[in-house]
């Protein structure tokens, strides 16, 4: 629905503002809803990416991981072969940052984290077959089009040669005949 700015006198003296609403409809023929679907379907929502997009991202993530780490690695040995004077505030961070690292030798947190990720791999596998069977669904279906079709061409062929050979044969049946009579 749209709507009108309209002024309203409710009592002698100043008019009020209010918003009314005016119903209405908007059509489109079904060309338009064709290209207004294309147009739809090539915009992408920048909160969903793709699996590709999402395993670049955590490739990344993991690189710049490696490298904090290795840089870590690198200011500790110097550290500890004395080329750096010992700076309390790091080594105090670092030690924040290993305490709050989880106990991964838990075996009830090993199980958790091989039965999620076995969940996460059977449904990506499912949909991977799932996938797999559609496509081949279409391309039966377009196979079986195809020849249909190649058939209907076919016989449109053969009646069309037919039809040319009958109307050849009449025509040589009439300049028989014509020659017949003369």
């Amino acid at each position: 629905s749209s709507g009108i700015n309209a002024e309203w006198p409710l009592r002698p003296g100043p008019t009020t503002r209010t918003f009314d609403h005016v119903k209405s409809e908007i059509g489109a023929e079904e060309a338009e809803e064709v290209g207004v679907e294309h147009l739809l379907r090539d915009i992408k929502d920048t909160t969903v990416g793709t699996l590709s997009q999402h395993l670049t991202t955590q490739v990344v993530a993991l690189k710049s991981l490696h490298s904090k780490l290795q840089d870590i690695s690198v200011y500790l040995t110097q550290v500890s072969d004395g080329k750096l004077p010992v700076n309390h505030p790091i080594i105090y961070q670092l030690q924040d940052v290993f305490n709050l690292l989880p106990n991964l030798n838990v075996p009830d947190l090993m199980k958790a984290f091989t039965v999620k990720t076995n969940d996460q791999n059977l449904v990506m596998y499912t949909a991977s077959i799932i996938r797999a069977v559609i496509a081949l669904h279409s391309l039966i279906n377009n196979k079986t089009t195809n020849r249909a079709a190649e058939k209907e061409g076919s016989k449109k062929i053969e009646v069309e040669k037919e039809d040319k050979e009958e109307k050849e044969k009449d025509t040589k049946e009439d300049s028989n005949k014509k020659e017949v009579k003369s």
